[in-house]
């Protein structure tokens, strides 16, 4: 969990950047996840696509009830394609960011 604290925020603040939403959402609920980590990139796209994630789900055919992170409708087949435009401007941006630090040493 120690490893990964950073990269989660980073990832996190990424996503809110690729489509200038989630911050609130991302702030208030990162820490209603059971992970430490986890929360924050998905409150990050749950608010960022003003969906609601988690609350009832199926891991393996075994239903579980999770925390429930963001707000609005639960997700449909359309979010799917928002989340992959999102996730690829984030991985854009991280591209961006690490190419400006090699530049500038």
């Amino acid at each position: 969990d120690l490893v990964n604290w950073l990269p989660a925020r980073l990832s996190g603040g990424l996503i809110c950047l690729a489509g200038w939403g989630g911050w609130r959402t991302m702030l208030r609920d990162a820490r209603r996840h059971a992970s430490p980590n986890g929360g924050w990139p998905e409150a990050a796209m749950a608010g960022a696509l003003g969906r609601r994630l988690g609350g009832a789900v199926s891991y393996d055919g075994e239903p579980a009830q999770r925390a429930v992170l963001g707000a609005g409708p639960a997700p449909d087949a359309a979010d799917l394609a928002r989340a992959l435009r999102r996730y690829r401007i984030a991985c854009l941006l991280l591209w961006i960011m690490v190419g400006a630090l090699a530049w500038a040493r």
